[in-house]
């Protein structure tokens, strides 16, 4: 699930770009669900729904919703398809060279892997959108008027003191991942952690 940092900052890089605003309504195709098995973290998006750019966002980095990041894909790329080989363009923008990408929520998919080090690059490169912490340090919300409720994976938000997000993952294949960001006195760092 740590592949939700690379979906968020493509998200909020088509916003810098003009093609997409956070206020923006999308609505969720058909190919909402592609590639999400039973038991997948969800916001329980249904098809047909209208949903805003920036719930999507809070429905990504917060519970981890995995069909929020088929519709971020879609409002992005046209298509999940395409988004997956914008994903690899930026990655190897970013140096990312021990990684490829094959869905854009981060579940178990043959093809799909990283490392510590590539997670950090491109968290890093999340980060620089300073609005970013505004959700990546909710510990509880709400979507749809309080009827779906937030609740983020990592604990760190609660707990350490200067957490600034980042982004947690946990897949059979994947083991328990975490790339952890945290400022005090003006130094922020990242850690990036793979199978734990």
């Amino acid at each position: 699930s740590i592949t939700k940092v690379m979906t968020c900052l493509l998200t909020l890089e088509a916003v810098d770009r003009g093609e997409l605003s956070l206020e923006q309504t999308v609505t969720a195709s058909s190919a909402l669900h592609t590639g999400i098995g039973e038991g997948a973290s969800t916001a329980d998006i249904k098809e047909g729904e209208q949903i805003r750019i920036i719930d999507l966002l809070y429905a990504a980095l917060i519970p981890s919703a995995n069909e929020a990041c088929n519709v971020m894909a879609e409002a992005v790329s046209g298509d999940v398809a395409s988004f997956v080989e914008l994903m690899n363009t930026r990655a190897a923008e970013l140096g990312m060279e021990n990684t490829h990408f094959a869905c854009c929520a981060g579940l178990d998919n043959e093809g799909h892997y990283s490392t510590a080090r590539d997670i950090a690059l491109m968290s890093r490169a999340l980060l620089r959108y300073p609005k970013i912490t505004d959700y990546t340090t909710i510990w509880m919300d709400t979507l749809r008027n309080g009827a779906t409720s937030l609740v983020n994976t990592n604990r760190l938000v609660r707990f350490y003191q200067g957490a600034t997000g980042l982004k947690t993952g946990t897949t059979n294949g994947a083991g328990c991942c975490l790339s952890a960001s945290a400022s005090r006195d003006g130094l922020g760092l990242i850690l990036s952690l793979i199978h734990i």
